[in-house]
């Protein structure tokens, strides 16, 4: 296993018990983070962007939210990871349990530059009450 799913490994744990600094800490300064098309969270550059437009918004939308990785795919400096979201809507109590594909992209320093999240949007808005 590589140094980068290494990483992955430790991020997605990291994230799991609340630690945010952490997973923050691993993105390079101008990541390039890519939401699916018609969820309510846009692209962001930047971690301090991703902080605020997108790990605060879906954890305080999605009661219980957590993100379960599966698989890792280790393709060198692009690692693919699937797994599985869950949560129930803060506004309307509404389970999600959707099915993802995460692709990661590293720079040589080991730092995250991209990344590019795969879902069904639709079970996403059904729980975020905006479908």
């Amino acid at each position: 296993m590589g140094a980068n799913v290494d990483t992955l490994h430790r991020l997605y744990d990291a994230f799991g018990t609340g630690d945010v600094p952490t997973v923050l800490g691993a993105m390079d300064e101008k990541i390039d983070w890519q939401e699916p098309t018609g969820l309510p969270f846009d692209n962001q550059v930047g971690p301090q962007a991703v902080a605020e437009n997108v790990f605060g918004p879906v954890t305080t939308q999605l009661q219980g939210f957590s993100v379960a990785p599966h698989d890792f795919i280790d393709g060198g400096d692009i690692v693919a990871v699937t797994g599985m979201y869950s949560g129930k809507g803060a506004a309307n109590g509404v389970a999600l349990e959707a099915e993802f594909v995460h692709v990661w992209r590293f720079g040589g320093d080991g730092k995250i530059t991209g990344f590019r999240t795969y879902t069904d949007t639709h079970l996403w808005r059904q729980a975020l009450g905006t479908d």
